[in-house]
């Protein structure tokens, strides 16, 4: 709970400000990443036991907040537990190897890792080399999240009169 209130908010704040839209078409993308992921890993016999104890995909979708937080903040220095520092660039990798540490599946942290990269090189690694953004945000979305003022209806020749005046320094 910690992780998705606090990276969420950093994303939003920092990253995502104004662009409401853009952060939740983000948070769109790595659900149906992570959910086909899961259901394609599901019918691989290989994996499909891993998989099949996955029972929520929040955990994931966290984690990936999280990288992508660090891809776009890699330089900031960082502390774990006060036993050893190291930049942002590393977090994810440093808290997997805590799951991997306190013998939690590293399942759940390796699919939150693949879908924030996934978004991460298609928002910001493939554009500068190519020049298309293969992950610009629809404009249905983008109607939904108005982060500018919406003219909801136009009346033409329609007067409205300003606020009466008040004398603040009446006796």
């Amino acid at each position: 709970m910690f992780f998705l209130a606090r990276y969420c908010k950093l994303l939003e704040e920092n990253s995502f400000r104004g662009r409401t839209a853009d952060f939740f078409y983000m948070l769109l993308f790595g659900a149906t990443v992570l959910t086909g992921i899961v259901l394609i890993g599901g019918m691989i016999p290989i994996v499909s036991e891993s998989f099949a104890k996955i029972f929520f995909l929040s955990n994931s979708l966290t984690f990936m907040m999280v990288y992508v937080w660090s891809k776009q903040n890699p330089f900031i220095h960082m502390s774990f537990l006060g036993l050893f520092t190291f930049t942002a660039a590393y977090l994810p990798w440093v808290l997997l190897g805590f799951s991997i540490l306190v013998g939690t599946s590293a399942w759940v942290d390796l699919l939150g890792m693949i879908a924030g990269h996934a978004y991460y090189f298609l928002e910001d690694v493939y554009p500068r080399m190519t020049g298309r953004r293969p992950l610009r945000t629809p404009a249905f979305i983008k109607s939904l999240f108005a982060d500018e003022a919406v003219v909801v209806a136009r009346a033409e020749n329609v007067r409205f009169a300003a606020p009466p005046i008040q004398d603040l320094h009446q006796d």
